[in-house]
């Protein structure tokens, strides 16, 4: 009995010879003189090879636990093994101290636990590659370091583990899991069906008119804040919710068409794909919209002048082989509206007028264009006129800037010399009286 309690001390004393504590010494030493009397009461000696790897053995197995789990450490592969993880995790978090260590490394354990979770509930391998709702287009994005935030619920799309959606006409993107709680329409076909802009500087009508309701979602909202803030768009005037607003910066065209004012104001989530899928397309006629714009903005005086002159060079361009070749037109692919009139401007336009980008870009497209037409190319320069009122002078272009072109025949005269004339057009006679000739000819073959 007595070598028993013995052999229980020793054990217990080497259970883990790695974490002592202090004062372990005295016991060390009683633990190994009571190894010594066990030895001598059995008959073994320390010498004995057989007996120090049987104890090491045996040490070994009451020392180390292989097959138990590690504190903290959770395993699961369903979900209701992980939902039983993350509620001991979360158990952990709460006891632990707070802003220490242990308790980062727990809140690191529970967002894997969660993301993981998450994967179980929204598996990507069976999701179709397209999607058709509301006229949007979804097509399932491969990108998978990219983070992005579900205009839908409002959330983080982590696209690691879980799968999600881009319309191709609107850029809205959405989770798998909220394509069928999506109720707006694509903003795209909009564009296409009527394409053009509130010009009302934010035309509010008050909160009592939308029934205290987000004009999206109809989710109850207020100025107060319960029990959604209510936010309002400067481009429709309209209160929106916080899924809906995320205080996203845009032009407002308004305000540009009416004060030249390019300050970027809070508008809505579908105001704001609106706005940026309308500001290349050419639906602002300044002209009818807001004619005093030119009085006070000399910039767009300049840009117009330089948009009728490569209209006027447009039908060089058309007959000259050359510059089909060369397809010079293709300098303003990016603004076709520049070579079909001079009136229609897009809100890209009005924004790079404003930041001076436009005048330099057009300018050099402008002399690119007269370079050929007036030095490289014969066949253009063929297609000049002369001056018939003064029958000097070099050869004229109606794209000059000291010329003035007949309205009726589009001859091209020196300024100085169409108004100082106050006779008619020497072109517009001359084509009248051959009109004259051709009808006077026949009537009179039948009278002979």
């Amino acid at each position: 009995m007595e070598c028993d309690e013995k052999l229980v001390r020793f054990r217990q004393a080497h259970l883990n010879p790695f974490n002592k504590q202090p004062g372990q010494g005295q016991h060390d030493q009683e633990a190994g003189d009571d190894l010594s009397c066990r030895d001598s009461l059995l008959g073994l000696s320390h010498g004995d090879p057989m007996f120090q790897c049987s104890e090491r053995v045996m040490d070994l197995g009451l020392a180390e636990d292989h097959f138990s789990r590690p504190v903290g450490l959770f395993l699961a592969s369903d979900i209701q093994q992980l939902r039983q993880a993350i509620e001991e995790c979360k158990q952990v978090i709460l006891e632990l101290p707070e802003h220490s260590e242990r308790q980062k490394d727990a809140v690191v354990r529970l967002i894997h636990l969660r993301l993981k979770l998450q994967e179980l509930k929204d598996p990507s391998e069976d999701e179709p590659n397209i999607r058709v709702l509301l006229e949007h287009r979804f097509y399932k994005e491969k990108s998978k370091s990219v983070k992005q935030t579900c205009d839908k619920c409002n959330t983080i799309i982590w696209g690691l583990i879980q799968t999600w959606y881009t319309c191709t006409g609107c850029y809205y993107r959405c989770h798998s899991k909220c394509l069928n709680l999506i109720t707006k329409p694509c903003v795209r076909s909009k564009v296409s069906h009527q394409a053009e802009y509130e010009l009302s500087i934010c035309p509010e009508t008050g909160l009592d008119s939308q029934d205290y309701r987000c004009a999206e979602c109809r989710a109850p909202i207020s100025l107060r804040g319960v029990p959604s803030e209510a936010r309002q768009c400067d481009y429709t005037g309209l209160y929106y919710c916080g899924n809906c607003h995320w205080n996203d910066l845009a032009i407002i065209p308004a305000r540009v068409i009416h004060n030249w004012d390019f300050e970027p104001r809070k508008v809505s989530r579908c105001s704001m794909r609106y706005l940026a899928l309308m500001v290349s397309r050419p639906v602002l006629k300044l002209r009818e919209i807001n004619p005093l714009l030119f009085n006070y903005v000399e910039e767009l005086v300049e840009i117009r002048k330089l948009r009728q002159d490569i209209l006027l060079m447009k039908p060089y361009f058309i007959t000259c082989k050359e510059a089909m070749e060369a397809r010079l037109l293709l300098q303003l692919q990016d603004r076709q509206h520049f070579v079909e009139n001079d009136e229609m401007y897009s809100l890209q336009d009005l924004v790079d007028i404003q930041a001076g980008r436009l005048s330099c870009s057009l300018a050099e497209i402008h002399t690119l264009f007269a370079k050929h037409i007036k030095l490289d190319c014969e066949r253009c320069q063929a297609k000049g006129f002369v001056c018939e009122l003064c029958k000097e002078g070099d050869v004229l272009f109606p794209f000059d800037s000291h010329t003035s072109v007949c309205t009726d025949c589009s001859a091209v005269f020196h300024r100085d010399c169409y108004y100082d004339n106050s006779t008619t057009c020497p072109r517009c006679a001359r084509l009248s009286l051959r009109k004259q000739s051709l009808f006077r000819g026949p009537s009179a073959e039948e009278q002979a």
